[in-house]
């Protein structure tokens, strides 16, 4: 059953510039080179009011620096907030200049600093370095706000897709750690339970489009090493295993009607919510997972007003 006449027909175009290569271990390089390729053709806008750099962080855990992309505004009045910004990719893909000139834009409008943490990637490191890497740049800059010029009380973690995923499973990791915990968790469509890939009653109306089940399916058995759905995952590897999420700082949750990941999202907010978590959460009708790169279309353009 195809679901093509429920998507959003200003968002139907931008199907065509979606990946159509299945995502397995087969085609995973070829899938790595093709969405950094799209990097290349993406005009980066001269934005003097926003200073951007590269640092290098050391691990917490002893593995080796972690690279992230710096913005920030050019001048502040006082210590700015900031934001630890995780890329998406499925656990597999990606890279922190994916969102180059969405966290210029972000720097520049709300005035603050964003750090864009370019994690290991599943296969080759599986959970969890992905998430001791996201801690490690957090605990960094919470220790040296001062000398960065941050407010070490206002420093949140946003993530898109898989971004999202690892956002979330680092905040449950800071709540459940004798250290700073994070300001807030900003989630767009994020990925975080493992028990999706393997479900037999999926919604019937999502996960046709952009990311599948059986991509899911790679992503979750990639990151974890093991079958998704097994009785032991980490709730900082798949957050929605959490037995208790109360603690967990104030939540924004995006995602698309027709996102494979719609019910763990709506599920997870409704669970924020009843522990107490202040939550926003927004559904998009129509829209399919990653439609936020859908620029033109109207349903995109409000998820991108209102994630601001």
């Amino acid at each position: 059953m195809s679901t093509i006449e429920l998507v959003d027909p200003e968002l139907r175009d931008a199907l065509a510039l979606s990946p159509q290569v299945p995502l397995t271990a087969e085609t995973l390089t070829r899938r790595r080179a093709d969405a950094l390729a799209l990097l290349s053709s993406v005009t980066i806008p001269e934005m003097p009011d926003i200073t951007t750099g590269e640092i290098h962080v050391e691990s917490a855990f002893g593995a080796k620096p972690i690279r992230v992309l710096t913005y920030r505004p050019v001048r502040s009045g006082g210590p700015l907030p900031a934001i630890v910004h995780i890329h998406g990719g499925g656990f597999v893909m990606g890279a922190p200049e994916m969102k180059d000139v969405e966290n210029r834009l972000f720097a520049s409008e709300l005035r603050c600093a964003i750090y864009s943490v370019d994690h290991r990637l599943a296969p080759e490191a599986p959970h969890p370095a992905p998430v001791e890497d996201i801690y490690s740049v957090f605990v960094w800059l919470h220790a040296n706000a001062g000398q960065l010029g941050l407010d070490p009380d206002r420093i949140g973690i946003k993530g898109e897709s898989g971004g999202g995923g690892f956002a979330a499973g680092a905040a449950l990791y800071a709540r459940d750690r004798r250290g700073p915990k994070f300001a807030f968790q900003h989630l767009i469509y994020p990925m975080i339970d493992d028990r999706t890939a393997v479900r037999e009653d999926v919604h019937p109306y999502v996960g046709e489009f952009v990311w599948t089940q059986e991509s899911n399916y790679f992503g979750w058995h990639s990151l974890l090493g093991e079958e998704p759905g097994s009785a032991d995952v980490s709730l900082y590897a798949a957050a929605a295993r959490a037995a208790d999420v109360s603690g967990l700082p104030p939540t924004y949750i995006s995602v698309g009607g027709l996102d494979l990941f719609l019910e763990e999202n709506l599920t997870y907010a409704d669970r924020l919510s009843r522990a107490g978590v202040p939550v926003e959460f927004h559904l998009y009708p129509r829209a399919y997972h990653g439609f936020y790169r859908a620029t033109n279309a109207r349903v995109t353009r409000q998820a991108e007003h209102d994630t601001r």
